[in-house]
């Protein structure tokens, strides 16, 4: 509690008003909080464990499939594999390519797998992600870099 203790006129017991802000309960407040958010936030941070089945390599001698990639590049520019493309004409180019790549399957049934360079702007990726998922595309993928 604050109190003024000094001060001009009055009687021998006057204190007077006193206009200062008392913080102490705003402080008690704030402490309190940060105690709930330094217990809590620990708690929602803890990973989920998976239980995954191991990577079995291919066998010796076996050809690998290239998977079809989508890079994103800096500006929106978008390739599929080493041809360029823009969003107007993605999914026609991406359906072309992976008719040809397995045609027993319907193309928006196949995977695609998107890469993006570190300086891709999240709406451009966005805008590329609505575009496959908008035409039928759900089997999509995403390619980060591996760290060493």
């Amino acid at each position: 509690m604050g109190a003024k203790l000094g001060g001009g006129g009055g009687g021998r017991f006057d204190l007077g008003q006193n206009s200062d802000i008392n913080v102490t309960p705003f402080v008690d407040v704030m402490l309190v909080l940060l105690i709930i958010f330094m217990v809590s936030i620990p708690a929602a941070t803890v990973s989920v464990k998976l239980d995954l089945p191991p990577a079995i390599p291919p066998p010796p001698g076996a050809k690998v499939e290239e998977p079809v990639l989508v890079n994103i590049q800096q500006g929106g520019v978008v390739y599929i594999g080493d041809r360029s493309t823009d969003l107007d004409r993605l999914t026609g180019d991406l359906s072309a390519i992976l008719s040809q790549k397995d045609p027993s399957k319907p193309a928006t049934e196949q995977r695609v797998y998107i890469r993006a360079d570190r300086t891709v702007r999240y709406g451009d990726f966005m805008s590329v992600m609505n575009v496959l998922q908008g035409n039928g595309f759900y089997q999509v993928a995403l390619i980060n870099e591996e760290l060493s």
